[in-house]
């Protein structure tokens, strides 16, 4: 066969993979096949391949070229979504386990500029001054202009005791700073806790993770065993930028004995999920105040906003981050995968925090200041509504009551 009749096999072989994955997809999900002008998109997809394969002036690995043509998909839709390739979709599943090595920052995309959500609190990028809302210019001298997410985290991580050099510049500030951080294996304790006096307990919760809610339940046990009882909780979710969905619900959990935690809805029935409370074997009637600030997202959401509309808790600080959205992750058969927005999730009352966040009931601005402080200009803080290509809350979103599960 002829290279020339190689390229255009290549190119039909391709045409007809994509046509029967149109067909059906994870979870079930049927795709109208004959859907023309998806197909007649398809095939110039194929066209535009082949043509790159043939002409252009380096040759090229077509599993780059498709790996690229995925990741400018994925880039059309909303910022949480995206490729991965199957390096990083290894990292994921070691990042979700709560065990890396880097420098500890939530990262993400604002106007094109990769920005820090947060630093994680203890970690290297904490210790180090990095700020929520700072600006990634460079990583190791290379420019982070049109850089995306995941070859951003790519290039921060690495091995325990090496170092990355990053220019940053701060919130506020004219003039861009260096800072070489020593990477080192971030084993993220999700949970802290202390006794802030007698009989007032303290628990911080800085990510939702595998066993989130084992140590949760751990703290809750010492901190309940105060002699008298305990009068008082204060649950601090500040800078708590999410994690697993149903860490969060069983977090929230701890604290109900009925009615709705979350619900999710999306375009396909088994994506319209709700997760109840149910009664706990121990009674906690003492009263809770939970911190948030813009800093707080997606599962420390979850737990805030069903705190909240459950009339359980006193929600205390500034708006929250706005992120209302479920991602799912799918593998792909070699290695790779997807994760995509699959629903949108909403508090027991019906609300939807997509780009809007949770309210606090009591809202308080900027640090606590001493005696004769005079308190800072608050800075541009950076939420899910600033992100490019973020998804506005939904009109057609349904109410649900707080009811038992049927």
């Amino acid at each position: 066969m002829s290279k020339k009749a190689k390229i255009k096999f290549a190119g039909l072989i391709f045409v007809i993979l994509i046509f029967s994955l149109s067909l059906e997809r994870p979870g079930g999900l049927i795709v109208n096949a004959d859907n023309d002008k998806t197909f007649q998109k398809v095939k110039i997809f194929s066209e535009a391949l082949s043509e790159i394969q043939k002409k252009y002036v380096e040759d090229k690995d077509s599993k780059d070229l498709i790996y690229g043509a995925i990741k400018g998909m994925l880039g059309t839709l909303d910022p949480h979504s995206a490729f991965l390739t199957p390096e990083e979709f290894k990292e994921l599943e070691i990042e979700t386990s709560g065990i890396f090595s880097g420098i500890g920052i939530e990262i993400t995309l604002k106007d094109g500029i990769l920005t820090v959500v947060s630093p994680i609190e203890g970690t290297p990028a904490d210790k180090a001054g990095m700020r929520a809302g700072d600006k990634i210019l460079q990583i190791n001298e290379k420019s982070t202009k049109n850089m995306g997410l995941n070859e951003a985290v790519r290039l921060i991580r690495g091995a325990k005791g090496t170092k990355v050099n990053l220019t940053i510049l701060h919130e506020g500030e004219k003039e861009p700073k260096k800072m070489a951080i020593t990477r080192e294996v971030i084993p993220i304790k999700s949970v802290k806790f202390k006794m802030l006096e007698e009989a007032y307990g303290y628990i911080r919760i800085s990510t939702f993770q595998d066993k989130t809610t084992e140590d949760f339940q751990a703290a809750l046990k010492k901190i309940e065993a105060t002699k008298g009882g305990l009068k008082g909780l204060v649950l601090d979710l500040r800078n708590d930028p999410g994690g697993l969905l149903n860490e969060a619900v069983k977090v929230a959990d701890e604290f109900l004995d009925s009615g709705l935690i979350v619900y999710t809805q999306g375009r396909i029935k088994e994506q319209n999920l709700k997760f109840f409370a149910h009664p706990n074997k121990t009674q906690r009637p003492y009263p809770i105040v939970v911190l948030v600030n813009e800093g707080s997202a997606s599962a420390s959401e979850i737990v805030a906003g069903a705190l909240q509309d459950q009339k359980r808790a006193i929600i205390l600080g500034t708006q929250t981050f706005g992120k209302g959205s479920v991602q799912t992750i799918i593998p792909l058969d070699d290695g790779s995968g997807l994760k995509l927005t699959t629903a949108r999730y909403f508090t027991p009352s019906g609300r939807s925090i997509q780009a809007k966040g949770i309210t606090p009931d009591i809202l308080v601005k900027g640090k606590p200041l001493k005696r004769g402080e005079v308190p800072e200009k608050e800075p541009n803080v950076l939420r899910e509504i600033d992100l490019d290509r973020h998804m506005e809350d939904d009109p057609g979103k349904l109410k649900a009551p707080i009811t038992e599960p049927e």
